[in-house]
């Protein structure tokens, strides 16, 4: 069985697949070659949606989609039929996202936002520096006895939750089934109102479905406590901005760090540039697919072999 494959030019790739594979290196800002067309395997990264819905259209051989992003979310709304299989990147990113996300709560927790923005004013900021106190209560200044919710506990945050534990956070992961994960408690959503009551730092690594849309809504928002920060390294569209702003403008939320935002790139007038405890970074904790190759080969020679694929999403 002999089979047609895509591949990006937009990351070097170069999976060990079987002899009778044969691959074919496509543009992603470009429609797909008519001499491509009928490619059986579609592997996507940094694919514009314009041009996954024309591969959609036209690619009639198409059997599986292989995206390297973490979240389907793209290539989902993208059209392709049902019956082509559809497979993320999930475990690609893992490493990559938990570090962006490590640093974001560190700059939260150490006001680096306020330390920049005093340095590009030449003003030496006393008020962070000196004598400190020991105890931080009330305040969210260190992850020592803080206590941390990951909404969203899957394989990225069993990167992140043994660094922040080992920093001295106590880490309470929130997923659609309760239990223990790595030896972190785990709660169900319907958990959430007992839970972020007490919680000094709310990171969000949720996917985007309609499921997931503002999961962190105003009447969510209102139950932490004024001091608690919120990192996002999910998808925009799981926290409601304008709820999250007016929060954190009213003094009822102590600030946020985002890493992805509901609408991309993050418009120049909108209002969270110029909030002084608002940390922004443009979708960069992921952007680096560490073992591509590895899934692509793998789940190549499980589709030519007709066994499961890895990381298949439900439709």
């Amino acid at each position: 069985m002999s089979l047609k494959i895509l591949l990006p030019t937009t990351i070097p790739l170069d999976p060990r697949l079987p002899g009778d594979v044969t691959v074919a290196s496509y543009d992603p800002h470009e429609p797909i070659p008519e001499h491509a067309a009928d490619a059986e395997a579609l592997v996507t990264w940094g694919n514009p949606d314009g041009m996954l819905r024309d591969a959609a259209r036209r690619l009639g051989s198409l059997r599986w989609v292989q995206t390297l992003a973490a979240g389907p979310d793209q290539v989902l709304a993208a059209g392709f039929a049902p019956d082509v299989v559809v497979t993320s990147g999930r475990s690609l990113h893992d490493r990559p996202v938990a570090e962006h996300a490590l640093a974001l709560v560190l700059a939260a927790a150490r006001r680096l936002h306020r330390l920049t923005r005093a340095q590009i004013g030449h003003r030496w900021a006393g008020e962070l520096g000196g004598i400190q106190p020991i105890t931080t209560g009330g305040t969210f200044r260190t992850l020592r006895d803080a206590r941390v919710l990951i909404w969203g506990f899957g394989s990225i945050a069993g990167v992140l939750a043994p660094l922040l534990t080992a920093l001295g956070a106590h880490v309470t992961g929130v997923a659609r089934t309760a239990g223990e994960r790595g030896g972190h408690p785990v709660i169900s959503v319907d958990g959430l109102p007992r839970e972020l009551p007490a919680t000094d730092l709310l990171i969000m690594i949720l996917p985007s479905t309609d499921a997931t849309h503002h999961a962190l809504d105003a009447a969510r928002i209102a139950l932490l406590p004024p001091h608690a920060w919120l990192v996002n390294v999910g998808r925009g569209s799981t926290v409601d901005t304008a709820a999250l702003l007016g929060a954190i403008r009213a003094g009822r939320l102590g600030g946020a760090a985002l890493d992805v935002f509901e609408s991309e790139p993050l418009p120049a007038d909108s209002p969270l540039w110029d909030e002084p405890d608002v940390i922004i970074s443009p979708h960069a904790a992921g952007g680096r697919p560490l073992g591509a190759d590895a899934l692509i080969a793998e789940n190549t020679r499980a589709l030519m072999d007709g066994t499961p694929l890895r990381n298949v999403v439900g439709r």
